[in-house]
């Protein structure tokens, strides 16, 4: 009976740790929206990653349901040597690319810059690379989030 008992708590722990974390890094910073989409380009591109597509959140929820939105933006973000070794690594990750980042406008009026964990996204694809490389990018996306 010990054993099963233990494996238990092992199995409620590993369950634990999971739920615990976050799937993204963020910072709430008092700026003007447009700033904080300058300083989160800025940043990205410091550690190496382009932004391949702006995706306006308010402004297609506007258009396509006629609702009001605070401002909200996500961007595609992309460094190409991390993305060629993980599409070398897994060739369906590409539906996993890019890391998003997101610019929205909370609340109270503050920003906040929210971008993927890439770590914690890859958790269902069992490659020991791709989960090499997704913590080397974490690296980066923790270097981002922190010098904006």
């Amino acid at each position: 009976m010990e054993p099963k008992a233990k494996l238990d708590i092992e199995q409620t722990q590993y369950w634990k740790e999971k739920l615990e974390m976050s799937y993204y890094f963020s910072k709430v910073v008092e700026m003007p929206f447009e700033d904080a989409i300058a300083t989160a380009i800025e940043a990205l591109g410091a550690e190496g990653f382009g932004v391949l597509t702006q995706i306006n959140v308010k402004e297609t929820l506007e258009k396509k349901l006629d609702v009001d939105f605070p401002e909200y933006l996500i961007l595609g973000a992309c460094n190409p040597h991390f993305a060629f070794r993980a599409l070398q690594a897994e060739d369906k990750i590409g539906t996993m690319l890019p890391c998003n980042v997101v610019v929205r406008e909370c609340d109270n009026g503050s920003i906040e810059i929210a971008a993927v964990d890439p770590l914690a996204s890859m958790q269902a694809i069992e490659n020991q690379e791709l989960g090499d490389i997704a913590a080397m990018v974490q690296d980066k996306m923790k270097n981002v989030i922190s010098q904006i």
